[in-house]
């Protein structure tokens, strides 16, 4: 079976992510299931949690217990899961995986667990091994770090020692990308950040932003890795707002794509979507230049998506075909989603 592994800093919007895709699968019949990997996450926005670390243990004993701070309470409860508990882990996943779910990872947010800490990369190891799973990363990297030059480089460095410690196929994703144009202007195209080419560019960036002695050797420092990324030529983005119905359309057929889904047998009632993605369904979307759609002219998109739906509405009436029956579903989702659940921060 498949399934996605969701990991990306505090507040970029992970569990919301979660909660996005749990209802837009449902919506085009795809069966799936949440499995909740953060002890210190004792408020889940999604209503249906399949499996929740805290059954096996949670941060407050820990850090009672063991006198630990909230950082080293998370680190050494992964350590436990590990060590202890991964055989009942691996047997309750298991059964979830025998019930044919499609699986949706959520993970804490500390980053050294996906950049050099080892608990994660062997959980997620003996689940490959033990079920057959075929798992995708999801990092999601929220995108007012795109308005800083230095940051922008620092989540590069982030998302390429990420794939490099899980080691398994990847997708990176800018999160929350309806809300960049509030942020200020880019100094460059949307699309220069997402392909990640000729980071030399932001040297002149880089220097008006750190403009004293010691930002200077700062700088330096920002382009070497920003040169050590480049040679790399693994980190580029997708883009990403999950109360938009065409951004959810591209992002789940990329990670259909990634994780072996797409080309798989094992449809989960989702067979109108498999078909319209191996037949290029997602196309149209894909044409669309992402710095028009969500910057210059996103007023313009919003209102002609908006338009669309109402056309749809009208039409609900008449006899169906196996694409629009695959729209409705969707339209379905999009309603239930309703504008709210702004990602969490």
């Amino acid at each position: 079976m498949f399934g996605q592994i969701v990991i990306g800093p505090p507040g970029s919007g992970k569990s919301t992510y979660c909660y996005g895709m749990y209802q837009f699968m449902s919506a085009i019949g795809r069966k799936l299931c949440i499995i909740n990997l953060d002890p210190a996450n004792d408020r889940l926005p999604y209503p249906d949690c399949a499996l929740d670390i805290r059954d096996f243990v949670t941060i407050e004993e820990i850090m009672e217990e063991l006198n630990l701070g909230p950082n080293g309470g998370l680190m050494y409860a992964l350590e436990s899961l590990d060590e202890t508990g991964i055989n009942s882990f691996i047997q309750k996943v298991n059964q979830l995986v025998k019930e044919q779910n499609y699986l949706i990872f959520d993970c804490p947010g500390q980053v050294e667990l996906f950049t050099h800490h080892n608990s994660l990369y062997k959980i997620f190891k003996s689940l490959v091994k033990a079920d057959h799973l075929r798992l995708c990363v999801v990092s999601l990297v929220d995108s007012i770090y795109l308005t800083s030059p230095s940051q922008y480089v620092s989540i590069l460095l982030l998302s390429l020692r990420s794939m490099l410690q899980l080691d398994l196929p990847h997708v990176n994703v800018i999160s929350k990308i309806d809300l960049l144009r509030n942020y200020g202007e880019l100094p460059f195209r949307l699309d220069y950040y997402t392909e990640v080419q000729d980071l030399a560019y932001l040297s002149p960036h880089l220097e008006k932003e750190s403009n004293s002695i010691l930002g200077k050797n700062y700088v330096r420092l920002t382009e070497l890795i920003a040169e050590l990324v480049e040679d790399f030529n693994l980190v580029s983005f997708e883009v990403l707002a999950v109360e938009n119905k065409q951004s959810m359309i591209n992002i789940l057929s990329v990670i259909d794509k990634a994780n072996g889904y797409s080309f798989g047998s094992e449809i989960g009632g989702d067979s109108i979507w498999s078909e319209a993605t191996r037949l290029g369904g997602n196309s149209e979307f894909m044409e669309i230049d992402i710095h028009e759609r969500w910057i210059e002219h996103k007023d313009e998109y919003d209102a002609i998506e908006s338009k669309k739906g109402e056309t749809e509405d009208k039409d609900a009436s008449l006899p169906l075909n196996e694409d629009e029956e695959w729209e409705l579903a969707l339209k379905d989702w999009e309603s239930k989603r309703g504008g709210d659940g702004t990602l969490l921060r």
